[in-house]
């Protein structure tokens, strides 16, 4: 028989080994596990559109951002001009150095006025798209801190205080997400209005002079209204280069064949040019409603065209998108977590686009005449002021008086006690 000792010295080896094999079995499942755990990033941004852009620019300009790992999603790399912005400002903003083109005298043509429009102490100002991603993406090569993945974002909600990136291949997560994607469809309710801003524009070249490049048309409105307001932009940046814009407020979408005939008839008839090259084609379409967007879902914050920063009455989105981004960095610098609140002001503005809406939507006046009234009435300071929702109330108060009571005093009142 086997000495008692060598029994239990065998004893504790096999119990060595067990412990042995245990230990590592666990060391393997944690590696394991450890490597399905999401990647945690601190900022995640869905959407490298205008939006997701400009807060990145803010962001790599903030000392306080270079030891966090933010992350740039988007479904495919911009490298292609796919829009272009225009809007005016009175000083240089963070995207000055891209700027294209811009202009200090601005036409405005309607069946009831027309005029040349001095715009000083703005400029009005285009920025392609492709400067701006391009612009971006370059600067966001010295900040080692900054990923970018392309890949379709499937969902995005909040778990244990976390935002949760759902993507096709994997999960994400980050203390936060600043998204700019629109999910689902944008419907109106009951209260609610609901128009599209929709336009299609080219790029023209002439062979010979037939553009003056420091004069742009901020609205024409003498092309036809059958649809409902209707205009046209025109931004030469060449005496032979222009951008020319139809655009339209309505409820649905028209065939692509109806805004090239137009554009064709308004180069023709307008602007009496026959021969000329399309070098470059735009179509877009911007919700003009007075839908409360959710600005904050809880570890995601919403912005751009998502978060409700184009105009409700206009449509105008960049420089609000830059006042959100803004915004964002702030808070994030002060440390705040509550992205959603809603000024005074904002609210002001809110109801003025409802009731311009309401007027619109109801067929009670046609928008060109309504543009005409405002522009022929004030100063274009102080509707450019207005338009940025920038305007004290006096003057709130003198581009209402522009139109007719009659009209907008029971469209206000039903918006603020219905």
């Amino acid at each position: 028989m086997p000495h008692p000792l060598a029994r239990t010295l065998r004893a504790r080896n096999t119990q060595i080994n067990v412990d042995f094999f245990c230990v590592n079995l666990c060391i393997l499942w944690q590696k394991k596990s450890q490597n399905k755990l999401p990647h945690h990033y601190h900022y995640i941004i869905t959407g490298a559109g205008c939006a997701g852009s400009s807060l990145l620019i803010r962001m790599m300009r903030e000392p306080f951002f270079a030891d966090k790992k933010i992350l740039i999603i988007d479904g495919f790399p911009k490298t292609t001009n796919d829009r272009t912005w225009c809007f005016w400002e009175k000083q240089p903003g963070i995207f000055e150095p891209i700027v294209y083109h811009r202009w200090e005298k601005l036409d405005f043509f309607s069946k009831q006025y027309s005029a040349t429009l001095n715009i000083e102490p703005y400029q009005y100002k285009m920025i392609r798209g492709i400067d701006l991603y391009t612009f971006v993406k370059k600067e966001s090569t010295k900040h080692p801190n900054i990923e970018w993945r392309y890949e379709k974002v499937k969902s995005i909600q909040t778990v244990d205080e976390q935002a949760v990136v759902e993507l096709e291949t994997e999960r994400l997560t980050a203390d936060y997400v600043f998204n700019s994607i629109f999910f689902g469809e944008l419907t109106a309710k009951t209260g609610d209005y609901l128009l599209l801003q929709h336009f299609k524009g080219w790029v023209i070249e002439t062979t010979q002079p037939a553009f003056d490049p420091s004069q742009a048309v901020f609205m024409d409105f003498r092309v036809n209204q059958q649809y409902g307001t209707t205009f046209v932009y025109l931004m030469p940046t060449s005496p032979t280069t222009a951008l020319v814009e139809y655009t339209l407020f309505t409820e649905t979408v028209l065939p692509q064949e109806v805004y090239e005939t137009a554009l064709h008839d308004y180069i023709s008839s307008c602007l009496y040019i026959k021969e000329y090259t399309i070098t470059h084609e735009e179509f877009g379409v911007i919700p003009m409603t007075n839908k409360k967007f959710p600005l904050q879902e809880g570890r995601m914050i919403h912005m751009g065209i998502a978060g409700g920063q184009a105009k409700g009455s206009s449509g105008y989105a960049f420089q609000f998108i830059q006042k959100r981004t803004e915004q964002i960095v702030s808070l994030l610098l002060e440390h705040r977590h509550h992205f959603g609140y809603s000024s005074f002001n904002e609210k002001k503005f809110r109801l003025y686009d409802s009731v311009l809406l309401n007027v619109l939507v109801n067929k009670k006046m046609n928008g060109d005449e309504i543009f005409a009234r405002i522009f022929q009435k004030n100063s274009t300071e102080r509707v450019l002021q207005f338009l940025d929702n920038a305007s004290s109330l006096g003057d709130d108060l003198k581009i209402m008086r522009s139109v007719p009571s009659s009209v907008f005093l029971p469209a206000a009142l039903k918006e603020l006690f219905v």
